[in-house]
């Protein structure tokens, strides 16, 4: 074969059909998941309940849960030990996980038995934490994730989203509950009755909470006035509930004049980094109807009433200024379990994705949406918010993803 064939046979191979290079599939990591039992201010909720145990182990992890975890969620140990999780009787037998799934935020006990590098998924309740929290987390080196931040493909928040579904129809059953009490209300139904004039409910954010505090409301006979500071989420939530109802952008008199009318008073803002506003000052509640009733769902990041003070599920209430108020920061966990259910269906896939991209590190730079809930990572502070609150160190996130790469 002379030069110019050996050429042309040359040219014409690179156009012959090649075994595609196939990206190799990355080796599942098996993970061992903690589920500690909660010990902070009445929390009833357990991260995950029995049936996501049982897909985790059938996916070759590990789970260790406390004795009586899910107790308070009414799921005994025999159906957790049924599904595949071992019970260990202590907190240090817990924190030896990889991965620790809490409900409310972890408490300074708690953090002594954090080792490096482990990976903490909890609640942050940011308005109720200070810097020696922050200092003492990061000494430890995890990484931490706030629950109430990690978002989905859509951009939605997933598990504050299913939490707010279930704190709005139930501020309106607690709205009820106490409106009626003779101590701490009027006697008065909340709805209303053919011949009687409804009573009258002000709900302060258009958000999930909102809108479904709206649906129980009118579901009861409410008259429903919604405030709200974006006119995008208001004609959303007309739209969703198919009503038209009483909207406003939250002006100071319009707001007033409606609160010295109302019966019920919900505080639903959410802040997507740091402390709600506030929105009713403690001069706007002295006007308030005496026996009337505050909601504030918004407690966790501070609230959204002047005269707002963080209380218990053993001691809910206190009345200022004739006006009953209601301010736990948990309000979801008055119904555990159907909010065990609600956390660990979101829960359990986000372990199952660590898992298959080989570790959390891994995952956290192909997520976005899991990777806006990381607070902490590695030691470091990564949510700015923190850093310029209690001036500590800050390193932005997709900076320290793309170091990784």
């Amino acid at each position: 074969m002379n030069t110019k064939q050996d050429a042309f046979v040359k040219y014409a191979e690179g156009f012959l059909p090649q075994e595609e290079m196939l990206e190799l599939k990355r080796q599942q990591t098996s993970l061992t998941i903690g589920i500690p039992k909660e010990d902070f201010n009445n929390e009833n909720r357990v991260a995950l309940v029995p049936e996501a145990v049982c897909l985790l182990v059938a996916n070759g992890h590990k789970v260790i849960i406390e004795n009586e975890a899910g107790i308070a969620s009414h799921f005994e140990n025999s159906e957790y030990a049924e599904a595949g999780a071992i019970i260990v009787s202590s907190h240090e037998e817990v924190f030896r996980a990889d991965i620790i799934l809490k409900v409310a935020p972890l408490n300074s006990s708690e953090i002594c038995l954090l080792k490096s590098r482990q990976t903490i998924i909890s609640a942050l309740n940011i308005a109720n934490r200070n810097k020696e929290y922050f200092k003492e987390l990061s000494a430890k080196r995890i990484t931490a994730l706030a629950f109430e931040y990690i978002k989905d493909k859509t951009k939605t928040y997933p598990v504050t989203r299913s939490i707010s579904e279930i704190a709005g129809n139930t501020a309106v059953l607690l709205a009820a509950d106490y409106l009626c009490d003779y101590k701490y209300g009027k006697g008065i139904m909340l709805g209303g009755v053919s011949g009687i004039t409804p009573t009258e409910v002000i709900i302060i954010g258009a958000g999930t909470v909102g809108e479904y505090a709206t649906r129980a409301a009118i579901g009861l006979g409410a008259y429903v006035k919604v405030f709200d500071n974006s006119i995008y989420k208001l004609r959303r939530l007309q739209n969703n509930i198919n009503e038209r109802i009483f909207t406003s952008i939250i002006q100071p008199k319009v707001l007033l004049k409606s609160l010295k009318t109302a019966h019920v008073v919900i505080g639903a803002m959410h802040s997507n980094n740091g402390r709600t506003p506030c929105i009713v000052s403690e001069e706007m509640v002295k006007q308030m109807k005496q026996g009337s009733v505050i909601i504030d769902v918004s407690i966790d990041q501070g609230g959204c009433f002047e005269t707002s003070e963080v209380t218990s599920h053993c001691n809910p209430v206190f009345v200022k200024h004739g006006v009953t108020h209601y301010c736990v920061p948990n309000i979801s966990s008055k119904v555990p379990q159907t909010a065990s259910y609600a956390l660990s269906n979101c829960f359990a896939p986000i372990i199952l994705n660590i898992s298959e991209a080989g570790g959390i590190e891994s995952m956290l730079k192909s997520d976005f949406g899991v990777r806006q809930g990381v607070y902490i990572f590695n030691g470091t502070i990564t949510n700015k918010y923190i850093s310029e609150t209690y001036q500590l160190p800050f390193q932005d996130i997709e900076l320290l993803m793309l170091a990784l790469r």
